[in-house]
């Protein structure tokens, strides 16, 4: 196998995916990958992010400021790393605002990296899905720079911003990119919300379904389910800023006012 062809397919790549190319082409012995590893690094057309994720360096550019591709990066930390939540907005192009921060699920647990400007987290998979062997309910396949990588739809990245707003950035954020979004597939959104069994994030779910019955045509269907898994006592939108709000009894949310009447249009 020749290192430049499997180079200009992969210009972020795993060793695990470099192994399994070598191997396919009977050429596979650790020592001599080490040894060429070694050698295009020696050239700089190889820079290491992490213990085993290089990323390749264009010919007639310097690895210290040859540009990476943080999506690339972050669907590449795993072997079995998903784009999510605000990362996943971002990379289907519905993102109010670019954040540097790129968050994966995985089964792995991965530590936190920093690479130049950007910061990439692992989430563990949620273990409710994993029990019912649900993990990649809602996760699409999609090429970036010829790459295929795995990503939360927008049904699932809707329910999952929801369920961790610690990971998605301010409520106002969260809005406004979902708001951007034209189309959902309800049956979905509702099923995944299900899936999870919780009823605060339900409850989220529901009320911003509610809030843009028109928008998105919302039958009350969708939201019956939704409802039937509710809070039983009043719940904080966000439990971590317990501030006052108003009780949306329908819910049994306590919302935030400025959330309630998206106070941000007001500003625009």
């Amino acid at each position: 196998m020749k290192y430049q062809d499997f180079f200009s397919k992969h210009p972020v790549f795993g060793l695990d995916e470099l192994d399994a190319a070598l191997a396919a082409s009977g050429s596979f012995s650790p020592k001599k990958r080490n040894v060429m590893l070694a050698y295009y690094r020696k050239q700089g057309r190889l820079l290491t992010v992490r213990r085993g994720l290089c990323a390749v360096v264009p010919e007639g550019m310097s690895p210290d400021t040859a540009p990476v591709d943080p999506f690339l990066l972050a669907g590449k930390m795993t072997s079995d790393a998903v784009l999510a939540f605000h990362t996943a907005l971002q990379f289907h192009g519905k993102a109010y605002s670019v954040q540097d921060q790129f968050l994966y699920l995985s089964h792995t647990k991965s530590v936190p990296l920093q690479f130049r400007s950007f910061a990439f987290r692992c989430v563990t998979m949620p273990e409710v899905l994993v029990e019912k062997g649900k993990e990649f309910f809602g996760v699409e396949t999609a090429e970036r720079m010829g790459v295929s990588l795995r990503v939360t739809s927008l049904e699932r990245t809707l329910v999952d911003v929801m369920d961790r707003p610690d990971l998605s950035g301010s409520w106002e954020e969260t809005w406004r990119s979902l708001e951007l979004v034209e189309y959902f597939n309800l049956d979905a959104v509702v099923e995944y919300a299900l899936l999870l069994g919780n009823a605060t994030t339900a409850a989220r779910v529901g009320f911003f379904l509610d809030q843009h019955r028109e928008a998105l045509m919302v039958e009350d269907e969708h939201l019956a389910h939704l409802r039937k898994l509710r809070p039983r006592q009043p719940h904080y939108l966000d439990r971590s800023k317990r501030n006052s709000g108003t009780l949306v009894k329908d819910w049994n949310l306590m919302v935030p006012e400025e959330v309630l009447h998206r106070a941000w249009e007001e500003t625009a």
